[in-house]
């Protein structure tokens, strides 16, 4: 792939990134100038970073850059995910309908989450005691609401898995283009080490949005309270929350499906040299 033909979808997804991190910035007022700058930065570096990984023959930490939808998938619930909440926090500032419909929805699902040792819950436990009502109230809707996109993307990328045959569709996968920090070469047998990749995901993803909140709490009780005064510090700590243990769970189901097309290629192709008779006796 000629180089110069990767710009125009690298730099379109700089724009992306750029459009992801200043969100809240542009649908909600800014604290201070400071915050600005903080975002202009972080969103320049991210940008730069994700041109070069894109526009680059081969990237360097950027995973099934060539498997798509796979990274499109998990940016789609993350944009969604700080849209959403974004609307829900802009809506105490400057009421509208959609923002209304954004905080009905989210009282509805964040209520619906909201029982017993779920992670919803759990978010809201982490608060410390003297918390208000209100801080409480849009931790619980804005989680909910976060949790059900992460659920929905996992769903939406099982169904891609089991209709669409990923990554078979995106045409042939090349592991050290795809997975640029994973050497095949090392480590002994690359099925083995992708399975055990792949469950450490798949534990990884499942504990954390149960583990965050404990370990929030325990940062509360033995050092320095959390205190969320900033709309901006809720909706990237709920969408951190939400977003990354559902891309670890992604994750650990791609590397799985990897490991099952080696082996499935492999067996394959021991059958192939039986039949032409090319293996020792």
């Amino acid at each position: 792939m000629a180089v110069h033909s990767t710009l125009p979808a690298a730099g379109m997804r700089a724009l992306c990134v750029v459009a992801l991190i200043s969100l809240p910035s542009i649908l909600l007022p800014m604290q201070s100038q400071d915050g600005l700058q903080i975002v202009a930065l972080v969103a320049i570096f991210a940008a730069i970073f994700t041109f070069v990984e894109y526009s680059v023959a081969s990237p360097s930490f950027i995973e099934f850059r060539s498997a798509p939808p796979f990274n499109r998938l998990r940016f789609i619930a993350l944009f969604t995910t700080v849209l959403v909440l974004s609307l829900i926090m802009r809506g105490f500032e400057a009421p509208s309908t959609l923002t209304r419909l954004m905080q009905l929805l989210g009282e509805r699902i964040g209520g619906s989450l909201d029982f017993p040792f779920s992670p919803v819950r759990l978010m809201v436990l982490m608060m410390p005691e003297g918390t208000e009502s209100r801080v409480l109230y849009l931790i619980s809707i804005t989680a909910g609401l976060a949790y059900l996109v992460s659920l929905l993307s996992i769903a939406t990328f099982g169904v891609l898995l089991r209709f669409h045959h990923w990554p078979r569709r995106s045409g042939s996968f090349n592991v050290w283009v795809n997975l640029p920090m994973f050497d095949p070469t090392t480590g002994g047998d690359v099925v083995k080490r992708l399975n055990r990749d792949s469950q450490i995901n798949l534990i990884l993803g499942f504990l954390l949005p149960f583990v965050f909140p404990a370990l929030g709490k325990a940062v509360s009780l033995l050092f320095t309270p959390i205190v969320v005064n900033d709309p901006q510090t809720l909706i990237w700590m709920v969408a951190a929350w939400a977003f990354l243990p559902a891309s670890l769970l992604m994750r650990g189901i791609a590397l799985s499906r990897v490991a099952q097309m080696i082996h499935v290629q492999r067996k394959r192709e021991y059958a192939r040299a039986a039949a032409e008779g090319l293996l020792p006796v």
